[in-house]
């Protein structure tokens, strides 16, 4: 039996053996990454015995008490902050990204456009009414139409997440 033929067949069962068998799907990729290696290394061993994929488990079970047995040795880190620098969170730009997102479809095509064009491409209003097929003072109107209703929005979404007070 080949090797390559052997991982091909049987790592997605070992793979979830492995996850069963830890807990954890990153350890267990991790896990049978290093007893494949070891396999590979004394394949002619592993296929000498009498079921090789039970060999191969056993030396799964066998790597996963190993490392559960150092794990005591392993020096952990309580604030894990002195070891990796932290991230920022940028889940709230999205989250408004999203919302001006929806709120620029709600606005009538003509509005939506002047508004693309005038800050999302730095285009004047000469150009934008050029593009638009429209006078300045429209493309004016259209700008000054949207951003009210954006504007509007805004505060009525402020509004909504304002806690009701109680008047005595």
């Amino acid at each position: 039996m080949e090797f390559e033929w052997y991982v091909r067949e049987q790592q997605r069962p070992l793979f979830r053996f492995a996850v069963v068998l830890t807990g954890d799907p990153v350890f267990a990729e991790d896990l049978l990454a290093d007893v494949l290696g070891t396999a590979f290394e004394n394949w002619a061993k592993v296929t000498a015995a009498d079921n090789p994929h039970a060999y191969v488990r056993r030396m799964l079970v066998n790597a996963f008490i190993r490392s559960r047995r150092r794990g005591g040795r392993v020096a952990t880190y309580p604030d894990l902050e002195a070891v990796i620098p932290p991230v920022a969170d940028h889940s709230g730009g999205h989250a408004e990204r999203d919302w001006l997102a929806g709120e620029m479809r709600k606005l009538p095509p003509r509005q939506r456009a002047a508004l693309v064009l005038r800050f999302y491409e730095g285009l004047s209003f000469g150009e934008i009414a050029a593009l638009l097929g429209t006078g300045e003072n429209a493309v004016r109107s259209n700008l000054s139409r949207a951003l009210r209703r954006l504007r509007l929005e805004l505060s009525e979404d402020a509004e909504d997440s304002q806690p009701e007070r109680l008047e005595v």
